[in-house]
């Protein structure tokens, strides 16, 4: 026979953003809790293809996105996401590579 324990209801929002926390904890701990996870599957960039795409090096590629060469070729070897304005900065490349290539002989 198995029994399960219901959790008792919070009594007032600090409560229930104590218990919240406490079952973040618990799940980011790898624990057991009832907690709906919900995940967004980010579409991976092929981030060598782009930079091809426009046709800069790695060096020039990096600064370009304000990023290390070494986290550069993280993201090139799909060790590491980009994320922020530089994952914006890449879609964009992506699909207007002819934009971002006038734009950076202007700007550069």
């Amino acid at each position: 026979m198995t029994t399960t324990t219901k959790k008792a209801k919070p009594k007032n929002l600090g409560d229930e953003l104590i218990q919240s926390m406490g079952e973040a904890l618990a799940h980011a701990r790898g624990e057991a809790v009832d907690v709906r996870v919900t995940r967004f599957d980010e579409p991976a960039l092929a981030v060598r293809r782009i930079r091809k795409k426009v046709g800069l090096t790695q060096e020039r590629f990096a600064a370009v996105l304000g990023v290390s060469v070494s986290g550069l070729r993280k993201w090139e070897q799909d060790q590491r996401r980009p994320h922020g304005a530089a994952l914006t900065l890449l879609q964009v490349m992506d699909r207007e590579p002819d934009a971002v290539a006038r734009a950076l002989t202007r700007g550069g």
